[in-house]
């Protein structure tokens, strides 16, 4: 796809992996609207990069409502969703409570799907459009005390694959990237960023990854991409 003039929502966009993609997206030319719930780190962040701040949780169907109302008024439609907003909680099998599942499930599910609800109903009208999920290595491979995120992320990866049945006879690319460890604020309690390391990988390789995925051709889609840290071994 051509990025220039191209109209982007990037959710969970004023920090790592999402503030990255979409700074990338508008140095080449992208009109990007981005979400985020902290309405002064959204702002902050959207005036850093050029992009449309709109206060919403992608958890609460209302405000997913209330983004695609703030797509048609400022973007005037829309070719590009990048469902990054995320959420985690690392619990043993024996703390795990409904009230977990259901806080992670609803950003990181619930959320993305009703996103990829709305986003694709413009779609299918104009038959074009792209969507990309970001989900995780914990989407393919499970660890101890990852039972709520890793069942949240192999839920995404399913549905993407559903998306991509439902959705290719209308033209419409759904691309999968799954990040390995990334040095973000991503289930920081503090939620700040953490500091780079040399042997990691940064918000900036992903968003690499999501924009070199959406300038191929429209004729062909990567359906799914997994970005590892070369060596992060090393010392």
């Amino acid at each position: 796809m051509e990025i220039k003039d191209a109209r982007v929502i990037v959710t969970g966009g004023s920090s790592g992996i999402g503030y990255a993609t979409a700074q990338k997206l508008a140095e080449r030319g992208a009109r990007v609207l981005i979400t985020g719930r902290n309405k002064e780190k959204l702002e902050r962040a959207a005036e850093e990069i050029g992009a449309i701040p709109v206060v919403a949780d992608v958890a609460r169907e209302e405000e997913v409502e209330a983004t695609f109302r703030a797509v048609r008024e400022e973007l005037g439609g829309l070719d590009v969703l990048i469902n990054n907003a995320g959420i985690a909680r690392r619990k043993s099998i024996e703390e795990l409570t409904v009230e977990d599942f259901e806080a992670v499930y609803r950003t990181n599910v619930f959320g993305a799907a009703m996103m990829a609800k709305h986003a694709a109903s413009i779609f299918k009208e104009q038959n074009s459009g792209h969507i990309v999920n970001i989900a995780s290595t914990a989407a393919k491979k499970g660890y101890a005390t990852g039972t709520i995120y890793c069942g949240s992320k192999f839920a995404l990866r399913g549905m993407t694959e559903c998306w991509q049945a439902e959705l290719r006879p209308h033209n419409v690319r759904v691309i999968l990237v799954n990040p390995s460890e990334v040095t973000t604020a991503f289930g920081q309690p503090d939620r700040k960023e953490r500091p780079e390391e040399p042997n990691k990988l940064r918000s900036e390789e992903i968003a690499h990854t999501i924009v070199a995925t959406l300038e191929m051709d429209d004729r062909g889609f990567i359906p799914e991409v997994t970005v590892f840290a070369t060596n992060p071994f090393k010392k």
